[in-house]
Order: structure tokens, then sequence, then C-alpha cells
């Protein structure tokens, strides 16, 4: 059986101006302080990653590398989640979207599509060059705003956008097919693939690529009411990264699923530090040790209570903890009479 790498930490919540958040060498240090094994490296902060450069240049991948392991750490990903929720957005979210994207394409929706299209597909050949074999994403969205069919979806609607989003992905995800590197889409609310069944449409548009992939964060089913474990035991073959994170979900008489507009905090379902949530981590790391997923175990730290760095500190030992290392034989081996046809044969009587 294989084993889960960890445990890693994903670096967007953490990067702020000062040190040791303000570069990549400072905060790789830090990251290896506290035990992580490895980092999750985003890739729309110039403070610690360009892209384009990456792109351009074999030496800057090679120095990244090497900044990275001399802090005593590996990188588990890249990921694009800012540039791949702009591969499709909606015109109602446009102002609030376009500070995901560099000025110059800004208040230009096309041009900001065609850019972000871009940056995913500069991110294959840049995953390849660091030897990465899988990126964490987002898909964007067309659809989000009918999440809830009221008034009545069209016949067709829902399908049409589809269409569309499979359209804008499938060059990109060709591109990762070249480099043999696995897209994962984190699956959130606010995006068109959030759950199982958007995953599954998204593969019928694309005719199944081997490339389209899933990152699993337990915390986004929680909020949605999706049986997390049930998820595994599913998609499994799909799931080709793992982010660490934990949730609650205590409805009340007064708020739900959809929250109220309440603030983070007052939200009946919220992501929490990891060991303050209600998700059930012994589980969901023995199912995908079952599965044989050997990949990256990375904390995602966001918590509405916690102050960050605490939620770092703990979240190492806490991934440590769930690690299983796998056993060399079968418990019950002591007790093995061998293999032997004809006992076997006289056993069943024949």
């Amino acid at each position: 059986m294989t084993q889960i790498k960890g445990p890693g930490i994903f670096l967007a919540q953490f990067v702020q101006d000062h040190a040791p958040f303000n570069s990549l060498n400072n905060i790789c240090h830090w990251a290896a302080s506290l035990g992580y094994k490895a980092v999750q490296i985003p890739t729309w902060d110039k403070r610690l990653f360009d892209l384009s450069l990456a792109y351009q240049s074999q030496a800057y991948c090679d120095e990244i590398k090497g900044i990275v392991s001399a802090a005593g750490l590996q990188i588990s990903e890249l990921s694009t989640h800012l540039q791949g929720q702009l591969v499709a957005v909606h015109p109602a979210y446009d102002k609030q979207f376009d500070a995901f994207a560099e000025d110059a394409v800004r208040n230009n929706p096309k041009a900001r599509t065609e850019w972000a299209i871009e940056q995913v597909s500069m991110a294959a050949k840049v995953s390849a060059r660091l030897g990465l074999n899988a990126h964490a994403s987002f898909s964007g969205a067309l659809l989000w705003q009918t999440a809830y069919p009221w008034p009545q979806r069209p016949a067709g609607l829902v399908d049409e956008g589809f269409k569309e989003l499979g359209k804008r992905w499938l060059p990109i995800l060709n591109k990762f097919e070249d480099a043999g590197v696995d897209v994962c889409f984190e699956l959130h609310p606010g995006e068109d693939l959030h759950d199982g069944v958007t995953f599954e449409r998204f593969l019928e548009v694309t005719g199944n690529h081997t490339r389209a992939n899933i990152l699993y964060d337990p915390s986004h089913f929680v909020l949605q009411q999706l049986d997390y474990l049930a998820f595994i035991d599913i998609y499994h073959e799909r799931i080709k990264a793992f982010h660490v994170k934990d949730a609650e979900f205590r409805p009340n008489g007064r708020s739900g699923v959809y929250g109220g507009y309440q603030d983070w905090q007052n939200r009946p379902g919220r992501f929490r530090s990891l060991g303050d949530g209600q998700i059930d981590f012994k589980q969901i790391f023995s199912k995908l040790t079952q599965y044989g997923f050997d990949g990256w175990a990375v904390l995602e730290w966001e918590c509405c209570l916690k102050h960050p760095e605490d939620g770092a500190r703990e979240g190492a030992p806490f991934i440590s903890q769930q690690l299983i290392r796998t056993p060399e034989h079968a418990f019950d081996d002591f007790a093995t009479s061998g293999e032997d046809e004809s006992l076997n044969r006289d056993i069943l009587g024949l």
C-alpha cells in the first residue's frame, strides 16, 4: 500500500508584507520550523513566485526549487485558484472578481478571460519544470447565480453553461496532458464545480479528460451538508490533491446553509482550525490510505476565530498524527498456511 505524504501547508493565507511572511525564503523557513515538509505555492503573489518568469526560465524554476529545498521542504503543488476563477465569470460578479486580475485586463471581461486561460495554461509547463504531477485550481462559474432554481431555470441553461465551461477548459486540460500534470479542481461553493454531480457534468463536456481531477477539501462539503466520506468512496480515482481544513455546521432557528448574509463568525456553517471543527479526519485519512492516495496532505488554514499563526503551529502535528504508515505484510500473516492449490481444492471438497 502507498502512504499519504505530509504535512504540507498552503501559503496563500499567510503572505504579508513583513517577515517572515514576505518572501519565499522567509516563509519556507518559518513553515519548516513548525514541522511542515512541503509548501503549496500561490502563483498570483509575486512576493513568493513569478509565474510568467517561471514559464520563461528553467533557471528561475531551479532557483525556486533551491530556495524551498534549502529550507528542508518540497513543493507539493502550485496553485492558480484566483486565475482559475477568472476562466469563467458571470457579469454579475465582474466588479468583485476584477481584483483577482492584473491591472491591464481589469474592466475588460474578454481580455481578463484570455489572461486567466493563459495564466493557468502556463502553470502546466511550470509545474512540469518543477517536477510536480498535480496542480490546484478553481473552475470559475457561469451558473452559480442560478444555484437556487428561482426563478425557474430555462430548459437547457445548465447544459449550455457547462458546454461553455468545457470549451474554455479543454485547451487548458490538453496543455496539462502534454505536461503530464493533473488539474485538481477544488470543489467549492461559488464555482460551477462544487460537488460530485457538477464534477460529473464537467467530465461529460470534456470527454472524461484524464487530467480533470479533484482537490479534496471536506470543509466545503460540511457547509453544503454533503457526505464527505461517501464522496471518497465514489470519486477516489479522481482525487489527486488534498486540503486538510476543518469546518462545522450548527444550524439554528434563525439561519442555516445559506447563512443569512452574516459574517463568518455568525454563520451556522464556518471554517475552523484543525481539530476545532466537526470533521472526522481519522476516517478521511483511513479512506484515502485504503484507496492508495499518495499525494500531500496540505493544511489550508481558514478560521474566523483563531490567529493564523496558532492555526499553523497546531496544524503540522495534527496532520502528522493522522498519517498512516502502511504495513509491509498483513497482520495475520503469522497464521498463514501458504499457497497450496491441492490443499485449497481439498478444503473446497473438489
